[in-house]
């Protein structure tokens, strides 16, 4: 195709692990201008490869691998790519990032995206070259943590590879099993065991099909520009300290979830600190591939172990959600989960939850208690196995809360399934409105809203119609990021988002493209998610919180008192629809022109 903008390869790649065949099928240039590329092209590739509902472990549902236009490009942080399916977790749309030389080595077969469907009769690896797929057999990795795959296939192969392989929880179809690469993963929603149920143990990719830009001097000149703001005040914090910072803040201000949500304060929470933790474990610094901020803080429980990559995320989940302060048992918990390929935010939401079931005499675990570290770590070697209690909880809480019943379902940390980061939504009301819409369930990537729940545009305890509008606009803004694709640390570089991201595109692809315009495409972007869930049966209620942050009011620290009424969450969810420009309840008026 003639008329494929600089960026892109314009086409993608279809793969059937049960045939063993594999096509290549062209992209249309308009919808590349629509979608961008990674969760917005995603999104439109899951449509039309998806045309009835399905079961996520069925051979007929998707798996994809998704680049972007700014993808092996100098712009710093482009190094990223999407993976999507229909969630086993949520049963809704999962677009998953990550980042590292996967995605470079992955556009660089010579596709924008790969689409892998049917199921292989044994153990699989799929090897993806420029005009070559293989399919290897991978018996001898089944049962092996995703980091010993990848180097026993790196070894087999060649360096050149990279790799994007599961541990044994994706084996094993627990629900929030990761994809990991680098070191780093796909985490939330369980694409790991979408890729289980397939029989596909790990994806190796090299190339040298390197796209072109339309503006390479001004691109090269920008993307200079760009890194040494990068490196600048506004990313200090995440460089010297990294995300886990955010620890301690969030416990003053009252909105550190402790206990599965039960407080928002965690007396402990100094134990935990970067800092602290500093004083007693060695502590190293990393970088994704280009990348110029460094955020990656890895801490070593043992002198001779691999390292352990922290974030607040993990701290979070893995500390005082579960009631834990002590900094071994939560860097241990955090490299098992990376070991065994389990996403720490659904992991210690789901074990929290059973926790507070086992204290009030709902489940018969009696060492499953708040603080106790020993029994985190052997439940999530249950979990990823599927051993004892374990089964029940790789359902993640939603589905576990419905087999325990007894009113469990009130305290489930979850919205559509997938369990809530950490952000108290009862203190942060205008992120409470971000989780309960997203599309893919409670998540602090897609509605970035808690950015105006830390300042003085809203009152953070008090939500109110007017702050629906700034929801959508940072909702809007990550959808663009997201597909992009852009690590979200560059937000405070920019001094005008959109334009800085229409900017980016123009350089790469030629386009000339406005503000305007990019605000239309991620409302397209937004809109063609709900149109996948709706699709796969989405209803309105689904958009909710848990009752426990509609019916009771935080009992402790800075934001004591605090509570988000069902009828508030209501109000914001209809003017949040309205504004959208859907029905009231949420369903799309006229979406065939986006598909």
């Amino acid at each position: 195709m003639s008329d494929i903008p600089a960026g892109y390869h314009g086409r993608y790649l279809q793969v059937d692990l049960t045939t063993q065949q594999s096509v290549v099928r062209q992209l249309p240039p308009d919808v590349l201008r629509q979608f961008i590329g990674g969760s917005g092209l995603g999104t439109w590739l899951l449509l039309h490869n998806t045309p009835d509902v399905v079961d996520p472990f069925s051979p007929e549902a998707s798996l994809l691998f998704v680049f972007s236009p700014l993808v092996g490009s100098p712009l710093t942080t482009s190094a990223k790519f999407a993976v999507m399916a229909k969630s086993p977790l949520t049963q809704r749309i999962n677009d998953s990032l990550s980042s590292s030389h996967f995605a470079i080595a992955g556009k660089k077969t010579g596709y924008d995206a790969i689409v892998i469907m049917g199921q292989s009769a044994s153990p699989t690896c799929l090897v993806i070259e420029p005009d070559s797929v293989r399919f290897e057999p991978a018996g001898n990795l089944w049962g092996i943590s995703s980091t010993k795959a990848s180097e026993r296939l790196r070894e087999r192969l060649g360096k050149q590879y990279h790799v994007a392989a599961i541990g044994p929880a994706g084996e094993n179809l627990v629900r929030y099993a990761t994809i990991s690469n680098d070191g780093r993963h796909a985490g939330r929603g369980g694409l790991g065991s979408v890729m289980g149920s397939k029989n596909l143990k790990a994806i190796a990719v090299t190339g040298d099909r390197q796209t072109e830009y339309s503006h390479p001097d001004a691109l090269f000149a920008y993307s200079k520009d760009l890194s040494r703001k990068s490196f600048g005040p506004a990313t200090a914090k995440y460089r010297e300290l990294g995300t886990v910072s955010n620890l301690l803040t969030f416990n003053r201000l009252g909105t550190l979830p402790t206990r599965n949500f039960q407080q928002s304060e965690f007396a402990e929470a100094e134990r935990l600190a970067p800092e602290t933790i500093s004083a007693t474990h060695q502590r190293t610094r990393s970088s994704c591939a280009a990348c110029t901020i460094g955020c990656e803080h890895i801490f070593h429980v043992s002198s001779g172990e691999r390292g352990v990559r922290m974030e607040y995320e993990n701290l979070f989940a893995l500390g005082p959600l579960c009631g834990i302060s002590d900094p071994d048992t939560v860097l241990r918990a955090s490299a098992l989960c990376d070991e065994l390929g389990l996403d720490t935010i659904s992991a210690g939401g789901t074990i929290a939850f059973a926790m507070e079931c086992a204290e009030r005499g709902l489940l018969d675990v009696p060492n499953l208690c708040f603080g106790n570290g020993e029994a985190l770590i052997q439940t999530l070697e249950l979990i990823a196995h599927r051993e004892g209690i374990g089964d029940l909880l790789a359902e993640g809480s939603r589905i576990a809360s419905q087999q325990i019943g007894q009113g469990s379902e009130v305290f489930a940390p979850h919205v559509k399934g997938l369990e809530i980061p950490g952000y108290e939504p009862r203190a942060l009301q205008t992120m409470a409105l971000g989780f309960a819409v997203s599309t893919r369930g409670a998540d602090h990537n897609r509605s970035g809203a808690y950015q105006v729940d830390f300042t003085d545009k809203v009152d953070r305890l008090h939500a109110t119609p007017d702050d629906v509008q700034l929801a959508i606009e940072t909702e809007n803004e990550a959808a663009l990021m997201d597909s992009l694709i852009l690590c979200k640390f560059l937000r405070g570089v920019f001094d005008d988002r959109l334009a800085a991201m229409a900017e980016m595109l123009h350089l790469v692809t030629g386009w000339d493209i406005d503000t305007d315009e990019l605000q239309e495409t991620a409302n397209r972007i937004v809109t063609a998610k709900k149109q996948y869930n709706i699709q796969q049966g989405w209803t309105p209620d689904e958009d909710t919180l848990p009752k426990r942050f509609l019916t009771q009011a935080i009992p402790d620290g800075d934001s004591a008192g605090a509570i988000l009424t069902e009828e508030t969450l209501k109000r914001q969810i209809m003017a949040y629809n309205i504004a959208r420009g859907w029905t009231p309840d949420g369903y799309i008026i006229d979406h065939e022109s986006d598909s």
